[in-house]
């Protein structure tokens, strides 16, 4: 029997942005987030900004990072958009308004919700919280969102469709707090519906093998 300190067996990281009661824009990386189909289901602790931003201003934009980002991620983790810091994460954290510049991440315009999407992440949730369950004796909060619209960077589409394209995308995972990348692909399920098809990169690689061929 073992008894890990931490449960994070390969789960993907998000940035969550949400609206400060002043107007400013809080963003928080958060490893608890799993998807039933339209909705996103997030752990979030009770004392967090983003909590009490959304228990009041329900829309977010939920950022799915990719391997590539993790070190702005781990800017972002010792911080708080909380002020004054709970006293449970004084020991660890640091109060930082722009989350933004300490993370060197860009801000983009949303569609249909008040919070900003994180430019460099390739695929972007637009969502409002429809539900939200206590847990943990209070120490944590699941919280249900409805994703209203999905931008997803060009690249990581099959050309033609609405498919994000496995071969392409990939989440950045925590598992047990190191960061990582998915490794190559070992199979499909049954309701692929991009199986057997080209990844964007396998097309252009195609496509140059071709030309020069020509």
């Amino acid at each position: 029997m073992v008894r890990p300190s931490i449960l994070y067996f390969g789960t993907p990281v998000v940035l969550l942005t949400t609206e400060n009661g002043d107007g400013t824009f809080n963003l928080a990386p958060v490893s608890s987030a799993w998807a039933l189909g339209q909705h996103v289901v997030l752990g979030l602790g009770t004392e967090s900004r983003t909590a009490h931003n959304l228990a009041e201003r329900p829309e977010l934009v939920i950022n799915v990072a990719s391997p590539e980002l993790w070190e702005h991620v781990e800017r972002l983790a010792p911080l708080t958009g909380a002020h004054p810091v709970p006293e449970s994460k004084r020991a660890v954290y640091r109060y930082e308004r722009d989350k933004f510049a300490a993370a060197g991440l860009t801000p983009a315009g949303s569609d249909l919700v008040a919070p900003p999407r994180v430019a460099e992440c390739a695929l972007q949730l637009e969502a409002r919280v429809r539900g939200t369950t206590p847990g943990g004796e209070g120490l944590f909060l699941s919280v249900e969102c409805e994703v209203l619209r999905v931008h997803a960077a060009e690249r990581i589409v099959v050309p033609g469709t609405h498919h994000i394209d496995p071969a392409v995308w990939s989440p950045l995972i925590y598992n047990f707090r190191h960061y990582h990348g998915l490794a190559p692909e070992v199979g499909h399920g049954f309701r692929s519906e991009t199986a057997g098809t080209f990844g964007a990169a396998e097309v252009t690689e195609a496509t140059e093998v071709a030309t020069r061929a020509a």
